[in-house]
Parts: C-alpha cells; sequence; structure tokens
C-alpha cells in the first residue's frame, strides 16, 4: 500500500476560506495546497512569500466541491481508478466523495466505494474514494508508476480509456434556446 503523506492532509483541508494575512487583496481565499509543507491551504500571495520553490498544486471548485486539474496532480500522483470530468475546458477530478442519491436502474458503473454512479468503467468517483479502497482492500495503488493497480474481476478497465478531451473548438455554444420576454399590456 503506497500512500503519499501529504494526501490525507490534502483530502482534509478546508478550501475557500479567506486568508488570515491577505484577507483583504484580490486573490486572498485559500485555494493552494503545498505537498512539501503538507500543512493547511493558503493564498496566492502566501504562496509567492512562503512556498516560492514547493511543489504547490492549486484547488478549484465546481459546484461547491473541491476539484483539482489533471494536468497537476498527475504530476505527483497515479489517479489510474479515479472517474475524470472536463469541467470549462480541463480535465479535473474531485478531491473528496460527492453526496449523491441513490443510482437508478440502468447505471452500468459504480463506484466501489459510495456507490456513486460514473461516465467510465473505473473503480472510484474521487481521490478520496480510492484512498478509502487503497487502505481496504489494498488492491490500488497512489505510486506514481502505476504499479499496484489491479483490475476487479470482470472489469474492462484497459478496453475503455477514461472520457477523452473534447477537440479544441473556436466556435461558443450557447447553453440554450433564447427565449423573449412576453409583451406587457
Amino acid at each position: 500500500m503506497s500512500v503519499p503523506p501529504w494526501l490525507e492532509s490534502l483530502l482534509s483541508s478546508a478550501f475557500f476560506s479567506v486568508c488570515q494575512t491577505h484577507g483583504d487583496a484580490a486573490r486572498g481565499e485559500c485555494n493552494m495546497y503545498c505537498l512539501d509543507c503538507q500543512g493547511d491551504a493558503f493564498c496566492y500571495y502566501c504562496r509567492s512569500s512562503k512556498h516560492k520553490d514547493h511543489q504547490v498544486i492549486q484547488i478549484r471548485r465546481s459546484s461547491y466541491h473541491d476539484v483539482v486539474r489533471v494536468s497537476e496532480i498527475q504530476k505527483v500522483l497515479d489517479i489510474s481508478g479515479v472517474q475524470t470530468y472536463v469541467i470549462n475546458s480541463a480535465r479535473v477530478l474531485f478531491l473528496n466523495e460527492r453526496p449523491q442519491p441513490k443510482s437508478g436502474k440502468g447505471v452500468a458503473h459504480l463506484c466501489e466505494i459510495c456507490g456513486r454512479s460514473l461516465l467510465d468503467p473505473l473503480r472510484f468517483c474521487s481521490l478520496g474514494c480510492k484512498l478509502v479502497g487503497v487502505k481496504r482492500h489494498g488492491n490500488a495503488s497512489f505510486t506514481i508508476d502505476g504499479r499496484g493497480e489491479e483490475l476487479r474481476e470482470g472489469t474492462q478497465q484497459d478496453i475503455y480509456p477514461s472520457t477523452p478531451s473534447p477537440p479544441p473548438s473556436s466556435a461558443r455554444r450557447r447553453k440554450g434556446i433564447p427565449h423573449r420576454a412576453p409583451f406587457g399590456s
């Protein structure tokens, strides 16, 4: 079982609070995490002054849940088996489990830990669920080379890659059909 020492601290950190030192600044919310120091979340200005030469990742928000860009986290952590999503043109994954009502009939892929429905035939919906799976079963790993990740019996994880990135597009699509306001009398 290979779990980086900073992972549990990252997953239990509270992000997006106002920085005690730089709270009045424009970028004073705590959305950074230092893998070297393994302390609390900090803001953009604290990074410049205290974590200049450290390995830092930025946490983002999606629908009130913390996410991290795949391009940042995959440099330091094996994220195989975790569902990724494209949000605002960036591939991300969720840090922790998200509550979800019971999945309906016809859902083909479920998170092994929380039962959340997945888009792809993967094992976990978040890094937090993968951590629980590694601790519980020991048949998954966070080592960067990916050794230790085993397939569940009956899965076809190697056949189906994670959701591919959409092709770059310069045209912006509308989010819906425009509706005019009713005429007043």
